[in-house]
């Protein structure tokens, strides 16, 4: 694993998983860095993973993403945790250490955060309340990422208010749950409205919110990036909003993963990003 000659081999794993754009972004950097590699998908049924996962070192793999819905079962079977994937729960990135150990990690706190900044450059999580909706393993990193950024507010608002409470216990003085009743009470005078769940995402139907709470002033943000445009942040975008999709948490979270696999820290160019949009 420590020869430069060697070609490295890496991939997603999930179920679905052809719908990822990682492929396009880690191939475009391992011919702009002229790397020796490879990445490609990997469909894996779930009864399937444990053996996937513990064979990546015998395939002599340098590593994999995980999406969903392997991300907590994936986890299980690491020799070792980042310390974020351990606080969020759930990993999205496997590195496989020249032992043949598997380490852990997850990059969607810092993905997620960073295409904030370049969208906002100026953005601060201790501008106001975020609204936040949605308590799953997206949510996690969101809530645990914006906390450590400083977030002085959070509001978290899902259907099951228990698993809300759930992920409030991180930090039960600065996240406080509503009911999914109080959803729009819950965005008023809010500097930042995210939605984590995959109600939008094409096949899914719309999320089922207002957004005539909402200070104009807010910022808009949808994890979702297929559609690029969900009906929420077209709503928010008619209404003056400042939106975000998901596609710069997908960039950004791949650098330290490509970064890691690859020994090259890879910049997002225009390049980069009109090469995935012209898959949409």
């Amino acid at each position: 694993m420590s020869d430069s000659n060697q070609f490295k081999l890496a991939g997603v794993m999930g179920m679905p998983v052809f719908q990822s754009r990682s492929p396009i972004l880690h191939n475009y950097w391992i011919k702009k860095y002229n790397l020796k590699g490879a990445y490609g998908h990997f469909p894996v049924q779930i009864e399937n993973v444990e053996a996937a996962v513990r064979g990546l070192s015998a395939l002599g793999l340098i590593g994999c993403n995980i999406t969903q819905p392997h991300k907590l079962m994936a986890m299980k079977l690491m020799d070792q945790l980042s310390p974020m994937a351990q606080r969020i729960g759930a990993i999205n990135c496997i590195v496989v250490q020249p032992d043949g150990s598997l380490h852990g990690f997850n990059n969607d706190g810092f993905g997620y955060i960073q295409s904030l900044k370049d969208a906002k450059p100026t953005w601060r999580a201790d501008d106001g309340p975020i609204t936040v909706i949605g308590a799953g393993g997206a949510a996690r990193a969101v809530v645990i990422s914006l906390l450590d950024e400083g977030a002085k507010e959070i509001r978290l608002i899902n259907r099951t208010r228990a698993k809300a409470d759930e992920l409030a216990s991180v930090e039960p003085r600065i996240v406080k749950t509503y009911d999914w009743q109080e959803r729009h009470a819950a965005m008023e005078g809010a500097a930042m409205l995210v939605n984590t769940t995959n109600q939008g995402m094409y096949g899914q139907p719309p999320l089922e919110i207002s957004l005539d709470t909402l200070p104009k002033t807010a910022m808009v943000s949808d994890l979702i990036y297929i559609p690029l445009e969900t009906p929420l942040l077209a709503a928010a975008r008619e209404r003056g909003h400042l939106t975000v999709n998901g596609l710069g948490m997908l960039l950004n979270q791949a650098i330290p993963a490509f970064e890691a696999w690859f020994g090259v820290k890879p910049e997002i160019t225009e390049e980069l990003r009109q090469a995935i949009l012209a898959t949409f």
